[in-house]
Order: structure tokens, then C-alpha cells, then sequence
């Protein structure tokens, strides 16, 4: 009995939490916009160039967003 309340509370805060996050961020519920650098993909390849054009002169060469790239060291 015990566990059926205990997991519908769970269920029920990410409910709650979800529809925060949706009507806080992607409603703009406190206003502002979205930067154009985060909307424009031509920005972020560039940037991406960029950096990965940057010179490194002690250590391997490694990926400078390593999230986007799921990996650390580039192996050639």
C-alpha cells in the first residue's frame, strides 16, 4: 500500500515538474527571447570551426565541446 503511494508521488512531482519547466522556459513565462546565436545553426558551426581550428601546443589534440562530440581525445 505503501509503494502505490510512494511511486504515485514520484509520477506526480516530474507531472509537476515537467509543466513548470514547459511554461517557464518554453513559454517565456518571464519574458525575454531567445539569443540568435543559440537560434542560428550557421553561428554555431562557425564557432565550431573555430575551435576546432584552435592551436594546441602541449597535449593531444582534443574536442573543445566534448558533450556534442560524446568523445575526449581525437585519435587521427
Amino acid at each position: 500500500m505503501a509503494t502505490k503511494h510512494i511511486v504515485g508521488s514520484i509520477v506526480a512531482s516530474f507531472a509537476v515538474a515537467y509543466a513548470c519547466d514547459t511554461v517557464i522556459s518554453d513559454g517565456k513565462l518571464f519574458g525575454g527571447t531567445t539569443p540568435s546565436t543559440v537560434a542560428n545553426n550557421d553561428w554555431w558551426k562557425e564557432t565550431d570551426k573555430k575551435f576546432q581550428a584552435w592551436p594546441r601546443t602541449a597535449g593531444p589534440p582534443i574536442v573543445m565541446n566534448p558533450i556534442s562530440r560524446q568523445n575526449y581525445i581525437v585519435k587521427s
